[in-house]
């Protein structure tokens, strides 16, 4: 599991020996181990290739080579500042973010954040439909 964040005020009760000293609720910080108490399932990069095998009738090592070499296609678009568009699927792109004053968490301090680049994925309206099920 996760590394988890301990949230006063809720139901767990916490203890040394028999007597119990902190209340609280239990938060998983990582999305992966909040999702797996949640019951949803996740595809791993194996298991995608597995799918994309099946799918197309080729190798898994056919695959797993397509699999790498799009993944460094995307990369190396986004590395120059370009967007990878796949229509009614979706669109990679990096979307710049402005420099900004924040806080130290553990003291409180302010700190300036530098300005960065982050990749981002739009899906399109075919992949929404997908999803979400055609309406009828």
């Amino acid at each position: 599991m996760g590394t988890h964040k301990i949230v006063p005020g809720s139901s767990s009760t916490f203890s040394v020996g028999f007597a119990p000293i902190i209340t609280a609720k239990i938060r998983p910080l990582h999305r992966a181990c909040s999702n797996q108490l949640q019951g949803i399932n996740h595809m791993n990069r194996k298991e995608l290739i597995d799918a994309l095998a099946t799918k197309t009738g080729s190798s898994k090592v056919d695959a797993e080579r397509n699999i790498a070499a799009l993944i460094d296609v995307i990369t190396d678009t986004l590395k120059k500042g370009d967007n990878v568009a796949l229509v009614g699927f979706g669109t990679f792109e990096v979307r710049k973010r402005a420099a900004r004053a924040g806080r130290n968490p553990s003291t409180g301090e302010a700190i300036k954040i530098k300005a960065s680049k982050a990749p981002a994925f739009k899906a399109g309206a075919a992949l929404k439909v997908a999803v979400n099920g055609a309406k009828k």
